[in-house]
């Protein structure tokens, strides 16, 4: 199997669990390119293991912060990434884990599934993308409706958990500004920090 379940960035090590994703954000990286730093992302086969990502975990030199982020929504394959997070937290005790996730967590799995991440991942960076629904829609392009309310309910079972958590948007897409203020507004009342990506065309 060919698939790029582990790569680095920036001297960071990210994991790379899913192409499926419940949105289809304009300004994804995905969108544009089939790779990161020549390494494609696109997965030939999603039928593996979270002992196929701990093999290519061990190929790598761990560096002091693994991050849940590829080519799609890492919570889509929640028992895989609990299990290689705690793998990371037996082997490499001193190393911070970080989740990406587009907050859509407990609408697909019908259940509040954060505190099964409590104790395996020190932050998770939740993609707000917007300071109301209407440029949710427009920026997200979710695949159901009232999922700009479902990301900030997420948000707050995040932070009522005491997992460290930012709310984060990504602004400036082809001469598109966000109203960061009200999104900081949003992410404080959510007891969230508020986390601004200006958008760059490679999107890292």
């Amino acid at each position: 199997m060919s698939n790029i379940l582990v790569y680095s960035l920036e001297g960071k090590t990210y994991i790379n669990l899913t192409n499926r994703c419940t949105n289809s954000c304009i300004f994804c990286l995905r969108q544009d390119k089939d790779d990161v730093c020549g390494q494609n992302l696109w997965l030939e086969d999603e039928n593996f293991s979270a002992e196929d990502v701990i093999n290519q975990l061990k190929n790598f030199e761990i560096s002091n912060e693994v991050i849940f982020c590829g080519y799609g929504e890492p919570l889509l394959k929640l028992e895989i990434l609990k299990k290689v997070a705690e793998y990371i937290k037996k082997n490499y005790p001193e190393t911070k884990i970080r989740i990406n996730t587009n907050g859509h967590a407990n609408y697909i799995y019908k259940r509040n599934i954060v505190p099964e991440l409590k104790g395996l991942i020190d932050k998770i960076s939740v993609s707000l993308n917007a300071p109301n629904s209407e440029e949710y829609k427009e920026l997200s392009q979710p695949k159901f409706d009232n999922a700009y309310e479902e990301v900030k309910k997420f948000i707050k079972c995040c932070t009522e958990e005491g997992i460290k958590t930012d709310a984060s948007i990504v602004d400036g897409y082809k001469g598109h500004r966000l109203d960061i203020e009200k999104c900081e507004q949003i992410a404080q009342n959510l007891g969230a920090k508020l986390r601004v990506r200006e958008w760059i065309v490679n999107g890292y």
